[in-house]
């Protein structure tokens, strides 16, 4: 008489409790990770001198903690600096650039001058640590928008050419700076520097 084999059901797959201490562990990671980045950004942006004691306790981590995700301070200046560029690329991608240049250039000093104030003097921070062809990549982006619209102003006779562009596009990142360290300074207000640097750059360009 013939048997039925019988069939067996695999069993669900058993999952580990390590496995979830393990997720949670990761997750504990990158929390830690982004609060240590995002504490860097702001106090580098405020004193490029800050020491890790001063990132980490902002950061709400101790200095082993966050040695164990950046191996040193150059390293993580490094990383805070690579996301500012990211991030400036990307917001300032997204201005208009189109129609008049004296318009679209005011609106691209009203966009900047909002990062330049933010990021603060990262780029100090970024310049004590990474050589000088890492920190020019600060400036790249936001200087070929910049020649760009110059360019096509000094065509169109809406901005002056009696002087090289190159200076011009200083003289503006000059302004730019000086507004940001005007506001820590208390001599003008964070809502009044970007009109100022607007009619300022603007009134150097065509006087």
């Amino acid at each position: 008489m013939a048997t039925t084999p019988t069939r067996t059901t695999a069993a669900p797959p058993r999952t580990s409790p390590d496995g979830g201490r393990d997720r949670a562990k990761r997750a504990d990671a990158v929390r830690n990770v982004e609060a240590i980045l995002a504490a860097a950004t702001r106090v580098l942006a405020a004193d490029p001198d800050a020491s890790i004691n001063e990132i980490a306790k902002t950061a709400g981590v101790g200095r082993v903690t966050l040695y164990g995700h950046f191996d040193s301070r150059a390293t993580l200046v490094r990383e805070v600096v690579d996301r500012a560029i990211a991030q400036t690329d990307e917001a300032l991608a997204e201005v208009d650039l189109s129609g008049d240049p004296r318009d679209a250039l005011g609106r691209l000093l009203e966009a900047t001058w909002h990062l330049t104030h933010r990021f603060g003097a990262l780029v100090v921070a970024g310049s004590q640590v990474l050589p000088p062809e890492e920190m020019s990549r600060a400036h790249e982006g936001p200087a070929q928008r910049v020649r760009g619209l110059l360019e096509r102003g000094r065509a169109a006779g809406e901005f002056r050419d009696d002087m090289p562009v190159d200076w011009q596009v200083s003289a503006l990142q000059a302004i730019l700076h000086g507004a940001s360290a005007a506001v820590h300074r208390g001599e003008i207000t964070a809502d009044e520097a970007p009109a100022l640097v607007r009619a300022t750059t603007l009134g150097a360009l065509t006087a």
